[in-house]
C-alpha cells in the first residue's frame, strides 16, 4: 500500500512558494497579498482562517484579514469586497464559508473579481474549468488532489473514476478536472444515488467527500483501487475520514490518510493560487 502523504507534499510546495517569493522581494517587488474575510464567530471557520494566516506568513505572503460581525448586511459585505476588488495592493480575496444564513453565498462569490478569486469559485473560473480553458483559477481541494496523484505518478488516463459527493467545492469540479482532455471516465454519486456500492466497487480511483464518517467500507472497493478521502469528521475527539482507513489499507493500491492527506494540500494550493494571481498582476507571467 502507498500512503499518499499530502502533508509532506504540501510542505514541499510551500517551500517552493517561499523561495519564489523571496526572489521577487529581493528584486524590489512587493510580496503577494491575500485578504481573507471571516463573517461571524464560527469556531471551525476561525480555526481555518487562523491556519491560512499562519501559512501565509510562513511563505512570505502578506495577509490582510477582515473579521466582520455576523449581523453584517449583504450590501455591507458586498461593499467590503468591492473595495478589495479595487485595491491594487490586494492580489487574492477569499471569503470563508459557510456564511450566515441571511447572506446569499452565491451572490457574494460572484461579487469577487474573478482574477482575485483564489478559491476558484467564481462562475467565470468555474466556466473555464468546465470548458477546459486554461488560465482560470482552479478550486483548491480538487487542484490539490490532482497534485497528489501527479506526485505519486498515479496515471488517470483511461481510468474509471467514481466521486462520492456532488458539492460545488469538491465533487463537481473534481469530476471536471478528471474529464480534462478526456483522460478519465467519471461517475459522480450523491445522497440520492441508488446502490452506492455498485458504483464504488467499479472505481479504479475513488474520491470521497461526503462528511459521513467511515461511509466507505472494505466491501465497497475493488482490489488495488486508489482511494482519496476528503472527509474530516470528529468522533470522540478523534479526526477520521469518510472511508474506513484501517479496513481498506490492505486492499488498496494507494490511499490518503486523515488527517495529513487532502487537508494540507487544500491550503497549499490556496497559497499557490495566490502566488499565480500575483504574478499575473505584477506582470511576471
Amino acid at each position: 500500500m502507498i500512503l499518499l502523504d499530502g502533508k509532506k507534499l504540501a510542505q514541499k510546495i510551500k517551500e517552493s512558494i517561499k523561495d519564489e517569493i523571496s526572489i521577487f522581494v529581493a528584486q524590489g517587488k512587493r510580496p503577494p497579498t491575500l485578504s481573507v474575510i471571516l463573517v461571524g464567530d464560527n469556531p471551525a471557520s476561525q480555526i481555518y482562517v487562523n491556519k491560512k494566516i499562519k501559512d501565509c506568513q510562513e511563505v512570505g505572503i502578506v495577509s490582510k484579514p477582515f473579521f466582520l460581525p455576523k449581523d453584517i448586511t449583504q450590501i455591507e459585505l458586498e461593499d467590503v469586497i468591492g473595495s478589495l476588488n479595487g485595491d491594487d495592493e490586494i492580489d487574492g480575496i477569499l471569503v470563508q464559508l459557510p456564511l450566515p444564513s441571511h447572506i446569499d453565498t452565491l451572490e457574494i462569490i460572484q461579487c469577487i473579481n474573478p482574477n482575485k478569486d483564489v478559491d476558484g469559485f467564481h462562475p467565470e473560473n468555474v466556466g473555464k474549468l468546465a470548458t477546459g480553458r486554461k488560465g482560470g483559477i482552479l478550486p483548491c481541494t480538487p487542484y490539490g488532489i490532482m497534485k497528489i496523484l501527479q506526485e505519486y505518478k498515479i496515471d488517470t488516463f483511461g481510468k474509471d473514476v467514481v466521486i462520492v459527493g456532488a458539492s460545488n467545492i469538491v465533487g463537481k469540479p473534481m469530476g471536471l478536472l478528471f474529464l480534462w482532455e478526456e483522460r478519465s471516465t467519471v461517475t459522480i454519486c450523491h445522497r440520492n444515488t441508488k446502490d452506492l456500492k455498485e458504483h464504488t466497487r467499479g472505481a479504479d480511483i475513488l474520491v470521497v467527500a461526503t462528511g459521513v464518517p467511515h461511509l466507505i467500507k472494505r466491501d465497497m472497493i475493488k482490489e488495488g483501487a486508489v482511494v482519496i478521502d476528503v472527509g474530516i469528521n470528529r468522533i470522540d475527539g478523534k479526526i477520521v475520514g469518510d472511508v474506513d482507513f484501517e479496513g481498506l489499507r490492505d486492499k488498496v493500491y494507494a490511499i490518503t490518510p486523515v488527517p495529513g492527506g487532502v487537508g494540507p494540500m487544500t491550503v497549499a494550493m490556496l497559497l499557490q493560487n495566490t502566488l499565480e494571481v500575483y504574478k499575473r498582476r505584477v506582470g511576471i507571467l
